[in-house]
């Protein structure tokens, strides 16, 4: 059974990066898969519902990965390792990237699908905002603004970085993107408050 629920999952993934959630089917899904459409229906109730259990997997790998980063680096050098990890999966699986925005954007007009994807979305921000106060702390900066902000700002910069690399695959080189992003995380030093005035 766990199986079959793991290669229904393997041959999803690589419909949905081939053909974008709206153009995969639960019968492409199971053609790839090798079983019955009926095998996948006792696995997974809807093409919604395989989305979400990928997107899960990805959320914690993404999460461990921060998680061990902020266990051993701090300040702008562990802010930077997060932000070039993150650049690095992307530019490994842009198909991944560019499903997700479609997916946002899809869910956005369907109260149920948006309702679930903002749980694991804040699951996501709770995560990046964890690790970015620990890299914080730990080299004695001060945030520049409220970690769960900090958080939504990196993942709106890169919805956006995807959207502009759509319309054109040179658009902010990881380098500037890494460089730009950074600073603006780093926040004012150890003897400034978050406002920055030193007060």
């Amino acid at each position: 059974m766990e199986r079959n629920r793991e290669a229904v999952l393997g041959a999803a993934r690589g419909v949905f990066l081939e053909r974008g959630y709206a153009g995969a089917t639960l019968e492409a899904i199971a053609e790839e898969a090798g079983f019955s459409k009926g095998v996948v229906y006792s696995q997974f109730g809807s093409k919604a519902d395989l989305f979400f259990e990928l997107l899960e997997r990805r959320i914690s790998e993404r999460g461990e990965q921060n998680a061990r980063i902020a266990e051993t680096a701090s300040g702008p050098r562990g802010i930077r390792e997060m932000i070039t990890a993150a650049a690095i999966d992307a530019a490994a699986e842009p198909e991944w990237a560019q499903l997700l925005v479609e997916f946002r954007a899809h869910a956005a007009r369907d109260p149920d699908l948006n309702r679930r994807y903002a749980e694991l979305h804040d699951r996501t921000v709770d995560g990046i905002a964890s690790s970015l106060g620990k890299v914080h702390a730990a080299a004695g900066l001060v945030p520049p603004a409220p970690l769960r902000s900090m958080a939504e700002f990196v993942l709106a910069a890169g919805a956006g970085i995807i959207l502009e690399r759509m319309a054109n695959g040179a658009a902010l080189a990881d380098r500037d993107a890494i460089a730009l992003l950074t600073r603006a995380l780093t926040g004012p030093s150890t003897t400034e408050t978050a406002d920055g005035n030193g007060q």
